[in-house]
């Protein structure tokens, strides 16, 4: 009786639909994903093209996306190599063949060529790590070359059990015999290899139950050898003459066909038979690996370990506790929160920048809870809020280890050298490095001087020289010739459409349009844009420019800012993607024309620039918490005349990586009247993101301050009234934070209150506090210890956070964009400061006038006013009442997309004082330590 025939054709069929529905099932999980296959190719072989031809139809058909990668011969190894490592990184692809042999006109060795392919990413299984795993019987975490895998399915296919029986493998090449002996080791068959120098094989063949054939010799082995019944697997391809073909030769396998299916009781047949299963089951691991990144990385699905800290008594320094934590290598933790190696750039071990690749991969992520913390109105004494928000953090993850990301603000170098010294939380609960986060971290304010700059230069040097030069030399100037032609670049073509002028040959515009084209006519008294420099100098508060001979006699008065003041830190706080930054980059407006118009930095034709210098400060800093949480560290802008909050990029990204059960953190500047407010009607306006929960830090010492405690000396000891129990003068000062938990609720979200302890509050004090919370209408209010005690010390406000986030919440806007400028400034004033009504001065009267004439009117309202209490006077604490909010002026951000009015005076660049922090600054040239940072 003959064989039974196996059809590899048959089952590579039923292979393939299989494949077809896994692929299916993983779009369902992920609409985005698609299994990623490359086939790398060297020189022009016509075998391996046709080999090629065929995995990559197989791959169309079952839904994979395929790419052929092609070498000319004339590569050389360095160059192949070069070409794996960019697809082992390349996340969106999940296996990688090279296709053997390698055609190239340079000595290659193959084995390592083979090697350099990332083994989870190795279908053909051929490199030593997936050999040896195989070797070793690990199955389920490796990949099993595709020919012998295919014939262990043929097997399977027949019915007949591998466990116990004997099986003989003729071949010991890598890529099927040795592989073959494995895998059917350890599917408990007793295994005999046979090769060249084995003497009696027919012997040894006919003691097989199962006989895999990869020799590479036609015909070789009889039917007389074969045991009666047994499987018999030829995975040989040979040509031997055969007159009666067109082609005079026809393909054999390694086994004599016809004399063998009279005696084995299954058996393979060649052509049609262990071909096609080799594609098949390199589809299989293209889909096995894919399976596997999904799974590894599910968003939400962290695998993250955390820092124990040895706490000490008394708390050492800041930077003491900063050195004594060793971080993570900052692409460990990027792993262990689910970011991809094609994600992120890394900026030495500790910091690192984040594609927004990341973006597209996740954005049918669900996003996690979404908690914004803030603070009483701030006083000399401090609050503590980048402190509790670390405490936070590092107590939501180390502790009761959900997922969660802080995402905080970058601080100017100003204030590190200048008074206050360093901004990444304190004791316990701090980023780490601090030296890296204080000081230059990835260069972001830099890309941010170095783009405002470019603005002011361009600024004053059109005005110069549109004061110097005739309408025709302007423009001739301004489209030079190239060759014979005159040609617009793009941005010249967008300001003429701004015009109104469809023209796009530089020779047909009219006189009128040439002069209309030429000249922004700023006026220069208008001139709203200043130069900026990341350094308190307030000898640069007023200066006058032009002063070189060379500029005949264009001289103007002007200004410095620090950088953080500049619109550019806005806009890249405030932006949400690289094309929005591009827009908003471009709106922004830096003068007025003698007409009345706005000119706007597309008008300078310099917005393509100022995206090029910030490509790259867009991308969101990662750093981590002594603990060893994640945080986001992205921009930095002045929390009274902008916004005072960190990216929306950074939110967006961290609430996706956290899952729909994790939690992102994060701070706004100042107190609840100023950071929050903007946080609000500013950030979440333009982010679309909606908050769970408000986390307002409240002192003791802080509200004792604001029930009308005496002031405080820098280097003098504090007054007995904060470090002695006074219940009375701490509930007249709760009205601060009554008034601040009001001004939270008019959102419509639940308010957390986290009092930050002191070794000088008494219980009765920290009680009172406590209770006068929950009285006002906070969700919650807790002790924390976090300072000293990290994560630990934090544990039942995040435990708080955790039930806030799940109580209802009816989050709205305080005002309509809608409304006419006043009202929105009046409607900020009476209901978050408590001011009776706003007088607008004149100047502020005519900015009205002359934005809503522009278009601006309907963009939201940030109040550039002192942070020290709720009116406009910094001396008033508590709870100020009866007091007219005067506007002194009003000025335009439209790039950041808001409306600054200022109320009183407010420095945009900080002096230093009689003994900066520079002076205890220094390095160690034997370390490279810095010293006396803080």
């Amino acid at each position: 009786m003959s064989a039974q025939i196996i059809s590899g054709k048959e089952v590579s069929g039923q292979v393939r639909e299989r494949l077809k529905k896994d692929v299916e099932q993983m779009k369902l999980q992920d609409p985005n994903f698609r299994p990623g296959l490359v086939v790398l190719q060297v020189g022009d072989r016509d075998d391996s093209n046709l080999y090629i031809s065929m995995k990559l139809k197989a791959a169309a058909e079952i839904g994979i996306n395929a790419t052929h990668m092609r070498l000319p011969k004339t590569a050389t190894e360095e160059e192949v190599l070069h070409s794996i490592t960019e697809v082992n990184e390349n996340s969106s692809v999940h296996g990688l063949i090279v296709q053997l042999p390698l055609d190239s006109n340079h000595k290659m060795d193959t084995e390592k060529v083979t090697n350099a392919v990332a083994p989870e990413k190795d279908v053909d299984g051929l490199t030593s790590i997936n050999a040896g795993k195989l070797s070793r019987g690990d199955l389920g975490d490796c990949f099993i070359p595709c020919t012998p895998n295919g014939c262990m399915e043929l097997i399977r296919q027949t019915g007949v059990s591998v466990a116990g029986k004997r099986a003989v493998v003729i071949g010991r090449s890598k890529i099927v015999g040795a592989p073959m002996h494995d895998l059917l080791l350890w599917n408990h068959a007793t295994v005999t290899t046979c090769h060249s120098k084995t003497a009696d094989l027919p012997g040894e063949v006919g003691k097989a139950d199962i006989l895999v054939v990869g020799i590479g010799k036609a015909e070789m082995v009889k039917g007389e050898w074969i045991k009666k019944g047994a499987v018999v697997i030829d995975c040989g391809i040979n040509h031997i003459p055969d007159e009666t073909k067109a082609s005079g030769k026809r393909v054999v396998g390694d086994v004599h066909y016809t004399s063998a299916k009279e005696q084995a009781g299954f058996i393979t047949p060649v052509p049609g038979g262990v071909g096609p299963m080799t594609v098949a089951m390199l589809m299989a691991n293209t889909v096995l690996s894919a399976k596997r990144f999904l799974e590894s990385h599910r968003p939400g699905k962290w695998n993250i370990s955390y820092t124990k800290l040895n706490l000490q008594k008394p708390v050492p320094s800041d930077i003491a506790i900063s050195r004594s934590c060793v971080p993570k290598p900052i692409d460990c933790l990027a792993r262990e929160v689910g970011l991809l190696s094609d994600e992120v750039e890394l900026y030495g071990k500790t910091k690192a920048k984040v594609q927004l690749s990341i973006m597209k991969r996740l954005q049918a992520q669900p996003d996690g809870k979404y908690v914004v913390v803030t603070g009483i109105t701030p006083t000399p004494l401090g609050e503590g809020k980048s402190t509790t928000t670390i405490g936070l953090v590092q107590a939501l993850g180390a502790h009761l280890k959900l997922n969660v990301f802080a995402c905080v603000r970058q601080p100017s170098q100003g204030p590190t050298f200048g008074i206050k010294g360093g901004a990444a939380g304190g004791g316990y609960s701090q980023v780490i490095p601090m030296e890296e986060f204080n000081l230059h971290l990835t260069g972001d304010i830099h890309a941010i001087t170095a783009a405002n700059n470019l603005v002011a230069a361009a600024i004053d040097a059109r005005m110069f020289h549109e004061s110097t030069q005739s309408d025709k030399a302007l423009y001739n100037r301004l489209v030079p010739l190239n060759g014979e032609q005159r040609k617009f670049s793009p941005i010249q073509i967008n300001r003429l459409k701004k015009l109104g002028i469809e023209k796009t040959d530089p020779s047909t515009l009219t006189e009128e349009e040439i002069t209309r084209f030429a000249r922004l006519d700023m006026d220069p008294s208008s001139v709203t844009w200043h130069r900026v420099l990341d350094t308190n100098d307030r000898f640069l508060r007023k200066i006058t420019i032009g002063q070189s001979p060379t500029e005949k006699g264009y001289t103007r008065e002007a200004q410095f800012d620090i950088t953080v003041a500049s619109e550019i830190m806005a806009v890249l706080a405030l932006t949400t993607s690289l094309q929005d930054m591009r827009q908003r980059l471009a709106k922004m407006v830096v003068a007025t024309s003698r007409s009345g118009q706005p000119i706007t930095t597309e008008d300078l034709g310099v917005s393509g620039a100022l995206t090029v210098l910030m490509k790259d400060a867009i991308k969101p800093n990662l750093m981590q918490t002594l603990e060893g949480n994640p945080v986001f560290v992205h921009a930095g802008p002045f929390a009274n005349i902008a916004h005072g909050n960190s990216s929306i990029l950074a939110d967006k990204i961290a609430l996706k990586l956290v899952g729909p059960d994790g939690f992102v953190v994060t701070e706004a500047g100042f107190g609840a009247d100023i950071g929050m407010e903007k946080f609000f009607n500013i950030k979440c306006r333009y982010s679309g993101l909606r908050p769970h929960v408000v986390v307002l830090v409240a002192t003791v010492r802080a509200l004792k301050m604001h029930g009308g405690g005496p002031t405080v000396t820098a280097g003098v000891p504090l007054p007995k009234e904060y470090i002695e129990e006074n219940l009375q003068l701490l509930e007249k000062g709760c009205s601060n934070m009554r008034k601040q938990i009001e001004n939270a609720q008019h959102f419509g979200v639940p308010v957390v209150v986290a009092v930050n302890g002191f070794k000088t509050d008494t219980e009765a004090e920290l009680d009172l506090v406590c209770s006068m919370a929950k009285a006002a209408g906070a969700f919650d209010a807790v002790r924390c210890s976090h300072w000293a005690e990290a994560g630990a010390g934090a544990v039942a406000l995040g435990q708080a956070v955790q039930r806030a986030s799940e109580a209802p919440s009816k989050f709205q806007f305080l005002y309509d964009l809608e409304l006419p400028i006043a009202d929105k400034i009046r409607i900020i004033a009476q209901k978050i400061y408590g001011a009776d009504d706003i007088e607008l001065l004149p100047d502020a009267q005519h900015k009205v006038e002359l934005y809503t004439k522009q278009g601006f009117s309907n963009l939201p309202i940030c109040m550039a006013k002192t942070h020290l209490s709720l009116s406009h006077e910094a001396d008033r604490k508590g709870v100020p009442t009866g007091f007219i909010l005067p506007i002194r002026d009003i000025r335009a951000s439209v790039g950041s997309g808001f409306l600054f009015p200022l109320v009183g005076t407010m420095p945009t660049i900080p002096g230093l004082p009689t003994r900066p922090c520079f002076y205890d600054i220094d390095l160690d040239p034997e370390t490279e330590q810095v010293n006396g940072l803080f």
